[in-house]
């Protein structure tokens, strides 16, 4: 059971429109309490298209969990665990979601397996996607209105990256503020282009070395790939990743590492801030 809160004082409108304005509830998810779940004012079950609310009422909901995901036992290396959050530690060869009907070890299905495991009936809704050959934090909410409230815009979550690049970037400490798009000759490949998508790269070299470097960066928007081509497009590729440049000679992957997420708790509203250490195989590079 799903509850929120009405402030004191506020006007009498339409459960629909308060759950929407307050960022609790998208479309898609407003689509399913309609039509598979049940809405509640104040413990009374209601009609959810024409349900209102005014100041102080409690709304809840519920859906129907059912998951088609098959459950993968495989590690799960948890970093923090809450009634609405988990926060995983995802390791190098690992993708998010399954692409294909036939693959069942992702890890979407390893957290299945988990809940089964733990006694939890709660979804798996990531937050945001890492590479596969990415590692570090990737955050799973357990409700879909939890994804949904830490996603209505980028800077509702700071996430912080450990990279390991050719050279050294000039000068030291910059923002990369270059637009990527597609490739027009390839489905995976993005590159920087005027018409592309604006993205934003905070980067800083720790430290230095004759051949690579090791650098911090912060993201200030998510688009697919976006550290790597903002890295080779300023001629710096991150070594591994041949794909845009980058030698494979002293490591086989991509060298990018989200070690760090901090964000308000979208329930709780205390502060989340996670950090983690280096892999091994970068760790050996810095």
């Amino acid at each position: 059971m799903i509850k929120f809160t009405v402030p004191n004082g506020h006007e009498r409108q339409k459960a629909r429109y308060f759950l929407a304005a307050h960022g609790k509830v998208s479309t898609n998810l407003w689509k399913k309490i309609k039509w598979q779940g049940q809405l509640f004012i104040n413990s009374q079950p209601v009609r959810a298209a024409s349900a209102t609310v005014t100041g102080g009422d409690i709304i809840s909901y519920e859906l129907a969990a059912k998951s088609k995901i098959i459950p993968c036992d495989k590690p799960l290396d948890i970093v923090y665990e809450d009634d609405w959050l988990l926060i995983i530690n995802k390791p190098c060869q690992q993708i998010i979601h399954p692409t294909h009907k036939t693959i069942h070890d992702t890890l979407v299905n390893i957290v299945a397996n988990y809940y089964i495991h733990s006694g939890q009936q709660v979804g798996c809704h990531p937050v945001y996607r890492l590479d596969r050959n990415t590692t570090g934090l990737v955050i799973i909410a357990k409700q879909p209105q939890i994804q949904y409230s830490l996603t209505t815009s980028h800077d509702k979550i700071q996430r912080f990256y450990h990279a390991i690049v050719t050279g050294c970037p000039s000068p030291k400490e910059a923002m990369i503020a270059l637009s990527i798009g597609r490739k027009p000759t390839s489905i995976i490949e993005r590159m920087v282009r005027n018409d592309g998508q604006p993205a934003l790269t905070h980067y800083r070299v720790i430290r230095q070395g004759r051949l690579y470097s090791h650098v911090q960066l912060k993201l200030y928007t998510g688009r697919t790939h976006q550290i790597r081509v903002h890295m080779a497009a300023i001629g710096h590729p991150l070594l591994g990743d041949d794909l845009y440049g980058g030698s494979r000679e002293l490591i086989k992957r991509q060298a990018l590492h989200a070690y760090r997420v901090i964000f308000k708790h979208p329930i709780e509203n205390k502060r989340i801030d996670i950090s983690i250490p280096l892999p091994s195989d970068m760790a050996a590079l810095s």
